[in-house]
């Protein structure tokens, strides 16, 4: 289905209602419009009536799939639900207006959500301080990983290792290489946790950190977590904690008990904010104390009961976003911590991790789950059984409403090859038992779908705008002509 542009809707002589100033001084050829830099002629923009501008815009949001319009169950950097009501707070002239050169004195009310926020979020993993300055996860990860090379460089070692599990993000290892270190993969045992053999030939003192996601994007727990952190720090070294996955542990346990020296979290799927399509986002760092004064400037801090911002920090990382983040995503994050209390906290995890196997039991009929136990906020489901690959099954989804779930072997290259048939979904907590149930119904529609045509699952998605390329573009033009009403 192709939408039409809006220079096909254009016709000639068609406009809006203009409001005009008569009062406004004609400014052509005076000192703020030269006459040599005034437009002389049409630049050619469309010409539509309002209403077919209100048209075309709407009819192009219709061809974008987010959360508020289905379900969502994207797989380990999955987008839930955000509230309106924090949307409508973040929009309050007070917060929406500010601008950050504005006097001190009057900038105390947002300086003072943000103490209150980082005390929320050194809390809720365990850490000594907080910047919220990094603008997403990856920005974090960046933060955390130049707070840990200043601290190795300030203590005269030169130590030049990350170490990642294969089961790790993508973008951990991208981001140590931005910060200059060499990565060394450490591969996943067949039951889905990181191999401690390989872990301990790898360990030395080269080695700066250990970045670990858990749980992992296997959907698992690393149950072996505090002998690693042991060993990481018998050689000196630092152990890293990849927040994107803290929604399967928030209120329940904390990254900073279970050894970790300093974290990012992503607020989008851990707080309910935006991300991604839906940005900007934030990735706030938090630190054990003895990495505190590394953090980003400035740090926002009390003195003599108000909030000032401190930049005399000798051996901070420096600033690594301008001014103090973003600042309207920060405020839906604390709004939700204020909504939900940390009751709510802990009870978004449960239902994060009750979803998720829910999902994994009643579909495993048809994808068999990966490991066979019970999984955390995201489960690993085989599609090997299909009768079509889960390339095109996953596409077919998006005419039902239905984002893809993350193909492992698509995203995850180091085991990708072990991997490679499954799904990795991850519904989150807002999703209800009737949505779960639709989604699952869903899931089996295609299923039967692909034993008696699969030829419209190979070339599906059929409702968006943009088509899958395929081989036999002449059966397809006649598969929709038979079955279009």
């Amino acid at each position: 289905m192709k939408t039409a542009s809006v220079l096909d809707r254009s016709r000639q002589g068609f406009g809006g209602a203009a409001v005009f100033d008569p009062e406004f001084p004609d400014v052509a050829g005076t000192e703020w419009f030269p006459a040599d830099e005034v437009r002389t002629a049409p630049i050619g923009l469309p010409e539509l009536s309002e209403l077919e501008v209100v048209r075309h815009f709407t009819g192009l949001s219709h061809g974008v799939h987010g959360v508020d319009s289905g379900p969502y169950p994207l797989g380990s950097c999955t987008m839930k639900y955000n509230p309106k009501r924090n949307d409508a707070l973040a929009r309050l002239d007070g917060f929406a207006r500010a601008h950050p050169r504005q006097p001190a004195d009057t900038l105390q009310g947002l300086w003072d959500l943000s103490l209150d926020l980082q005390r929320f979020i050194a809390e809720l993993t365990g850490m000594d301080a907080v910047s919220l300055q990094p603008a997403a996860g990856a920005h974090g990860e960046l933060a955390g990983l130049l707070i840990m090379r200043k601290y190795f460089a300030e203590r005269g070692e030169p130590r030049r290792i990350i170490l990642i599990p294969d089961s790790a993000h993508g973008t951990n290892p991208a981001s140590a290489a931005m910060v200059g270190y060499e990565c060394k993969i450490i591969p996943t045992t067949p039951d889905g946790l990181m191999d401690l053999a390989a872990m301990d030939r790898l360990l030395d003192r080269n080695v700066a950190g250990l970045m670990l996601t858990n749980p992992s994007t296997l959907g698992l727990f690393e149950e072996n977590i505090t002998r690693i952190g042991q060993r990481v720090h018998d050689q000196g070294a630092l152990l890293y904690y990849d927040g994107a996955n803290l929604n399967a542990l928030m209120g329940i346990v904390r990254p900073g008990d279970m050894g970790f020296d300093l974290v990012h979290i992503n607020v989008h799927k851990t707080l309910s904010t935006p991300h991604g399509g839906g940005g900007p986002g934030a990735g706030p760092v938090g630190v054990k104390a003895f990495l505190e004064p590394y953090l980003p400037v400035p740090v926002i801090r009390r003195v003599a009961g108000r909030a000032v911002p401190d930049h005399d920090r000798p051996s901070t990382i420096g600033k690594i976003k301008t001014h103090f983040g973003h600042t309207e995503v920060l405020v839906k994050a604390y709004c939700y911590v204020l909504t939900v209390g940390a009751l709510g906290l802990k009870t978004a995890t449960e239902n994060a991790v009750l979803n998720a196997n829910y999902l994994q039991a009643k579909l495993a009929d048809l994808l068999p789950p990966v490991f066979h136990e019970r999984c955390m906020h995201e489960c690993l489901l085989s599609g090997g059984t299909l009768k079509v690959s889960p390339f095109d099954f996953v596409k077919r989804l998006i005419d039902f409403g239905v984002h893809p779930p993350t193909l492992v072997g698509a995203g995850c290259v180091h085991f990708a090859k072990q991997y490679e048939a499954a799904m990795l979904i991850e519904p989150t907590e807002t999703e209800s038992l009737p949505s779960l149930d639709s989604m699952i119904e869903k899931f089996r529609k295609v299923a039967r779908e692909a034993a008696v045509a699969p030829y419209m699952i190979e070339t599906a998605p059929h409702t968006t705008a943009v088509a899958k390329i395929i081989k036999d573009q002449a059966a397809y033009i006649s598969l929709l002509e038979a079955t279009t009403p």
